[in-house]
C-alpha cells in the first residue's frame, strides 16, 4: 500500500514539478484543452437547438402526428404531360369522402377537410396578387396547431352554413388593414363580402 501511494505522490510531485517549470507551455495546453471542450459544448447545443427549432417550425407549418390525403400531391413542378395524366387518372375528392374517413377511421383523434385556391385582391385601391385562399374545415385550427392573433377561427356552424367569414393571415392584414382593428371589417373574394373573424398569427421561419 506505501509503495502505491509512493508511486502516485512521486508521479504528481514530477508533474507540478514539470507545471511550474514550464508555466507557458500549461498555460497554453489549458487554453487549447478549453477552447476544445468549448467547441464541442457549443456544436453540441447548436445542433439540439436548430434541431428543436426546426420541429417547432414545421409543426407549426404542418401539425403533429397527422398525415393528408390530396388528389394531387407532388413536390415542385410537374412537367404539363404528367400534370394532365394525373388530373385524368386521380378521382376527385368531395365532401362525401371526407365524411366517409371521419365516420369510419377509429384510429384518428381528428379528420378535416380543406381546399386550396388563389385569387388577386383588391380593395380601396390597395391590390394583393395571386393571394392563397384555404377553405376548411372548424377543426383544422386544431389539426394544423394554427395559433390566431385576433378573433377567432371560423366555427363549425358557420362551415355548416357556408357563412362568408373568413380569417385573414398576417401579410393580407398588414396589407389591408395596418394600423386598424380588422375584425369585423369587410373583405371582398373574389366578388363576394367575406367579414373578417380572426386574423392568424404571422409565421416567422
Amino acid at each position: 500500500m506505501r509503495a502505491f501511494f509512493s508511486f502516485y505522490s512521486d508521479a504528481l510531485k514530477i508533474a507540478l514539478q514539470s507545471i511550474f517549470a514550464h508555466k507557458l507551455r500549461a498555460f497554453l495546453t489549458l487554453i487549447g484543452i478549453i477552447i476544445g471542450v468549448a467547441s464541442v459544448v457549443v456544436v453540441g447545443a447548436s445542433i439540439s437547438g436548430l434541431n428543436t427549432y426546426v420541429v417547432e417550425r414545421v409543426t407549426k407549418v404542418l401539425g403533429s402526428n397527422h398525415f393528408m390525403i390530396a388528389r394531387m400531391a407532388f413536390h415542385g413542378r410537374l412537367p404539363d404531360e404528367e400534370f394532365e395524366r394525373v388530373n385524368r387518372r386521380n378521382k376527385r375528392l368531395n365532401w362525401d369522402d371526407y365524411e366517409w374517413v371521419r365516420d369510419h377511421c377509429r384510429s384518428c383523434t381528428e379528420v378535416g377537410a380543406g381546399v386550396q385556391g388563389q385569387a388577386d385582391l383588391r380593395q380601396e385601391g390597395i391590390e394583393f396578387p395571386s393571394a392563397l385562399i384555404f377553405g376548411v374545415s372548424a377543426n383544422m385550427v386544431d389539426i394544423e396547431d394554427k395559433t390566431i392573433a385576433e378573433g377567432r377561427f371560423v366555427s363549425a356552424d358557420e362551415v355548416q352554413r357556408s357563412a362568408l367569414v373568413c380569417v385573414l393571415g398576417a401579410d393580407i392584414k398588414e396589407k389591408f388593414s395596418p394600423h386598424i382593428d380588422a375584425i369585423g371589417k369587410v373583405l371582398k373574394v373574389r366578388g363576394l363580402p367575406m367579414r373578417v373573424v380572426g386574423v392568424e398569427e404571422k409565421r416567422v421561419f
